[in-house]
């Protein structure tokens, strides 16, 4: 449990998947303009990591691993992570059209997202069992979400003041990107 707890800690804050390993930044940038299709954004995250962290582990350790294909798990994981999209993408077309349309060009972006990919390689190469490698996918997923919601509030604030013109749009953007990413070292001395 204690374990568990500690890749909780570590893949949510410590080494949040976007402000310190800075994976995933193209949905992080793209859809933190309101909070309300940051947090949509995340909710599929969550999903589509954790579920991703589960499927793909339990593929590489009871059929790449007893096969000796580990070679292809790149190949694997990936075809994996497309199929879960597509149905999150089909999901959320039919319950909730108006987040698929706030989505945009962002929702199948998500196959392609670094952040699922890595997060999957990362299980293997830490040599986590199925059930921390879910754990660590959750967490980190639910990190990468605190960083979205946290961009997207900022944004909206941002956005009602006296920017002088060089700065703004992108720019400001990128530049609370930077502080954000600063803010979060200092998370780094808790594991």
């Amino acid at each position: 449990m204690k374990e568990l707890l500690l890749i909780i800690i570590s893949s949510a804050l410590v080494n949040n998947v976007v402000l310190s390993q800075f994976l995933g930044l193209c949905p992080f940038l793209g859809v933190s303009k309101t909070t309300n299709t940051a947090a949509g954004m995340g909710g599929a995250v969550i999903f589509v990591i954790t579920l991703s962290s589960f499927v793909t582990g339990l593929i590489y350790k009871f059929i790449l691993v007893p096969l000796d294909l580990t070679y292809l798990q790149t190949i694997v994981f990936i075809l994996i992570i497309a199929a879960l999209v597509q149905f999150v993408e089909m999901f959320l077309k039919k319950a909730m059209p108006s987040l698929y349309k706030a989505l945009g060009v962002y929702l199948p972006l998500i196959t392609t997202n670094c952040a699922v990919l890595g997060v999957a390689l990362l299980n293997v190469q830490n040599d986590y069992n199925v059930l921390q490698g879910t754990v660590n996918g959750f967490a980190t997923a639910v990190g990468f979400t605190i960083s979205i919601v946290l961009m997207a509030g900022i944004r909206e604030k941002i956005a009602y003041n006296d920017i002088p013109k060089a700065f703004q749009g992108f720019p400001t953007v990128l530049l609370t990107a930077g502080l954000m990413a600063i803010a979060f070292f200092g998370f780094s001395g808790l594991i």
